[in-house]
């Protein structure tokens, strides 16, 4: 697109390139937005939730310059990549937006003038209870502005200029309209990045800078802020979910709204009646998911904890973060003593999935072990998931250090460490992502020995060292009840499994220091298995203090609480822990299993 004095029709094309404009402001300003995020909850993740939202868009191949094409992509990209309330918010404008073109190859300023009015029932509709002086005002604002010049302006670049105009005036009225923003002296930090939007699209039918907005899709922006004062939160987690509904069934948004209202607060719920884009501030995200998992398919999910978000954003700069993943087993009381950051991994039931220890609790999982019709399959954090914490966290901390299960058992390492370069070249931040080679029990007990350490003011550089000595100190042992679930889980053979089952064995597993599992044992019994265990570790003591110890366990206190009792006999120490196991170890070995981990000093 070249420069020119006026633009009287715009095609698909050029729409996406102004998304692709919009959303590299997104990125500039996304720390500037976090820094004034204080409603409705002040956990300082606006920002942070647009990018995500605008990453989802520019990452979307549009291969087609017709218009009604083009506008349902992009909506189809902000519903599937929205995070947040005002990411949803946005998406479902843009899908209304969408919803209302006509099947045009251009349209005028006329004909997105209509379309931009319409789609503001749509951002409307979507939110339980619409609250003024936030984004959605701004969105009417601006866009009853652009329907009331239609008659009077044709050209694009006026007509812009001068609603862009209108659109910022409308953002610092927030501050008077909210007593929330009034008190922190700050406008709305949703209302700010649409404002932000409008402003690269401005920008770039004025000068039509192509090449600019091409290069720009690599682009993110992370620095530090100072993050404007919090107010209480009502509900801990903001939950999410993307919601696929077979077209048989005649559910609409608002039977999705009331099933789940009582569960929390702040809720939109936005998209079409076969995929909708469902957000809510709840106490319990693994409610929320089971009635949504009554109306479809559940392909996608996101908890974020907004009270720990807003001890990281009120906290001091220049301390060093600590990322685990949920197969960590620590118990969340240590967690929040720790202010460890925990990226969980999924667990498959079909087409749904749930979010280990968030969406999907033990108690809840083994019910459902046994019930379902497909045996369950696990995945490891996304890279995007990644990416976005460690994009958060760059930007109240001056290091950050991610310690996962071990690479040889899952892809979590990997996608760490991927997200971790790219935010660490963006950010100039010290990320360092570290293979623990040990899981359960073994991975929680480098991860709190390295937390406790931080609290006694080691540093990175410090630590970064340490932990992988840590995890080689760390002998971990499985002792499992039945092979059964190994087999179901392709963990172990059809063959062998028959022939264990016929011998009635209850192996023990240990963790090798290339973090893989071996058979250690094969008793015949459940406390024999227990013993052998005891039998290897009472040997390595000998050689060795022991610096501490921790347990899991799948649905089997009393085996935990045996080992516990050996453990306190043989070196007078409580555990660091002891936890129900996670899900995603719960699929691959089954109820009954304990795990027992030690770490020996050198």
């Amino acid at each position: 697109m070249n420069s020119q004095k006026s633009i009287t029709q715009l095609d698909g094309k050029t729409l996406y390139y102004s998304f692709l404009a919009g959303a590299q402001k997104i990125f500039e300003n996304q720390v500037q937005i976090n820094k004034i995020n204080v409603f409705p909850v002040a956990d300082a993740d606006t920002g942070t939730n647009l990018a995500s939202t605008m990453r989802s868009i520019v990452d979307t191949p549009i291969p087609t310059s017709d218009l009604k094409v083009t506008a349902a992509a992009l909506a189809d990209a902000a519903l599937t990549g929205a995070r947040g309330n005002s990411g949803i918010i946005f998406a479902q404008f843009i899908y209304g937006f969408s919803s209302e073109l006509q099947n045009h190859e251009t349209f005028t300023v006329d004909t997105f003038a209509e379309s931009i009015r319409k789609a503001v029932t749509y951002a409307y509709e979507a939110i339980v209870n619409p609250v003024e002086g936030t984004m959605i005002t701004v969105i009417r604002e601006w866009a009853e502005f652009v329907y009331m010049l239609k008659d009077t302006i044709n050209d694009f670049i006026e007509l812009l200029s001068l609603t862009y105009q209108k659109a910022v005036e409308s953002l610092n009225a927030t501050t008077a309209k909210l007593e929330v923003l009034a008190k922190s002296k700050v406008v709305d930090a949703g209302a700010k990045g649409f404002v932000v939007f409008l402003q690269g699209i401005v920008e770039f039918v004025k000068a039509g800078e192509l090449r600019k907005m091409i290069s720009g899709k690599n682009a993110t922006v992370i620095a530090d802020s100072e993050v404007i004062s919090h107010e209480v939160i009502t509900f801990r987690y903001c939950t999410e979910a993307m919601l696929s509904i077979d077209e048989k069934k005649k559910i609409d948004l608002s039977q999705v709204r009331k099933s789940i209202s009582h569960l929390g607060d702040s809720m939109v719920v936005a998209g079409s009646p076969r995929k909708m884009r469902v957000h809510i501030h709840s106490d319990n995200p693994e409610k929320v998911m089971k009635v949504l998992n009554r109306y479809g398919s559940i392909s996608f999910q996101k908890v974020d904890d907004m009270v720990m978000q807003q001890a990281i954003a009120s906290q001091a700069h220049g301390s060093v973060a600590l990322v685990t993943d949920s197969t960590c087993d620590i118990p969340q009381n240590l967690i929040e003593k720790y202010n460890i950051q925990v990226v969980p991994l999924s667990v498959h039931f079909g087409d749904t999935y749930f979010l280990d220890r968030l969406t999907l609790m033990p108690e809840q999982f083994y019910k459902m072990l046994d019930s379902q019709p497909v045996y369950p399959s696990t995945a490891q954090p996304a890279y995007k998931e990644f990416f976005n914490r460690y994009s958060f966290l760059s930007s109240h901390f001056q290091s950050i250090i991610g310690i996962h299960i071990s690479g040889a058992m899952s892809g979590t390492f990997s996608n760490s460490s991927k997200a971790a370069h790219t935010v660490s070249e963006h950010s100039g931040k010290n990320i360092k992502v570290i293979n623990s080679k040990r899981l359960s029990s073994g991975l929680g007990l480098v991860v709190l020995r390295a937390a406790m350490a931080l609290e006694n003011g080691a540093t990175f550089e410090q630590l970064t060292d340490l932990i992988q000595k840590w995890s080689l100190n760390t002998k971990m042992y499985v002792s499992s009840c039945t092979i059964k679930y190994m087999v179901k889980s392709g963990r172990l053979s059809y063959t062998k499994g028959l022939i264990g089952s016929l011998l009635n064995l209850k192996p023990v597993v240990t963790v090798n220091d290339e973090g893989k599992t071996e058979t250690f044992g094969k008793p015949f019994t459940e406390k024999g298995s227990r013993e052998l265990i005891m039998e290897n570790i009472h040997k390595l003591a000998g050689k060795r203090s022991v610096w501490g110890y921790s347990i899991s366990h799948a649905k089997n206190l009393v085996a935990a609480q045996w080992l516990r009792e050996q453990m306190v006999s043989l070196t007078g120490k409580e555990p660091v822990f002891i936890n129900d196991a996670s899900p995603v170890l719960g699929v691959n070995v089954g109820p009954g299993v304990v795990a027992i981990s030690v770490m020996f000093e050198d």
